[in-house]
C-alpha cells in the first residue's frame, strides 16, 4: 500500500516480484481483452471482471494480478466489505495472463500453473509474440494452440469467446 505507482507482486515464499508498466502496444492489447470479458460479465450477470491492477491473496499467501480475471457472483458475496476493499483473499475462477515483450515463458506458465492450483477452474495465457495461446484447467495437462482463432471459455465461461486475431 505504500508503493501505489509500483506494480509488485509476492510470491507464495514471500519474494517481491516487481514489474514494469507495460508499453502501449500490450496496454491496448490487454485493454481490448478486459473489454470484451467485462461486455461478457455485464451480459451474463453470473460474476464479477477484475483488471490487471486487481490484486489477489492467493490461498498460498501470494499476492498476484492477473492481466484479466473474472469470479463467480456467489464466491465474491461471500467476502466482507473490508475484504472486497483490499487485496481480496480469493483466487479468481478464471484468470488470464498476456505475454508482452519483456515477460518470459516459463514465468507465466509457472504462474498459470499456480493459479489452478490455488482454485482457479480455466486459465488462459495468450501469446501474441508466438502466436499461440494456452489452456489451463485443474486436473489436465495445458492445451496449447497455435495460431488461435477463437479461444471458447465454455463450459467456465458459457458462452464466452475471445477472437485471438485481435491481439496480433
Amino acid at each position: 500500500m505504500d508503493n501505489r505507482d509500483l506494480r509488485i507482486e509476492l510470491s507464495a515464499h514471500g519474494e517481491l516480484i516487481l514489474m514494469s508498466p507495460t508499453n502501449s502496444g500490450t496496454g491496448r492489447k490487454n485493454a481490448k481483452i478486459n473489454q470484451r470479458l467485462s461486455n461478457w460479465a455485464e451480459q451474463d450477470g453470473m460474476g464479477e471482471c477484475f483488471d490487471s491492477s486487481s490484486e489477489f491473496t492467493l490461498p498460498n499467501r501470494a499476492k498476484r494480478s492477473p492481466d484479466a480475471s473474472w469470479i463467480l457472483k456467489s464466491r465474491w458475496d461471500r467476502l466482507t466489505p473490508e475484504e472486497k476493499n483490499k487485496f481480496s483473499p480469493i483466487c479468481p475462477d478464471f484468470v488470464l495472463e498476456l505475454r508482452s515483450e519483456g515477460d518470459r515463458s516459463s514465468e507465466l506458465e509457472q504462474k498459470l500453473e499456480e493459479y489452478i492450483a490455488c482454485g482457479a477452474r480455466l486459465g488462459w495465457l495468450l501469446d501474441p509474440i508466438d502466436n499461440c495461446a494456452t489452456i489451463y484447467r485443474p486436473g489436465q495437462t495445458p492445451i496449447r494452440i497455435e495460431n488461435p482463432a477463437i479461444i471458447s471459455g465454455d463450459p467456465e465461461l458459457p458462452d464466452f469467446e475471445f477472437d485471438f486475431r485481435e491481439i496480433l
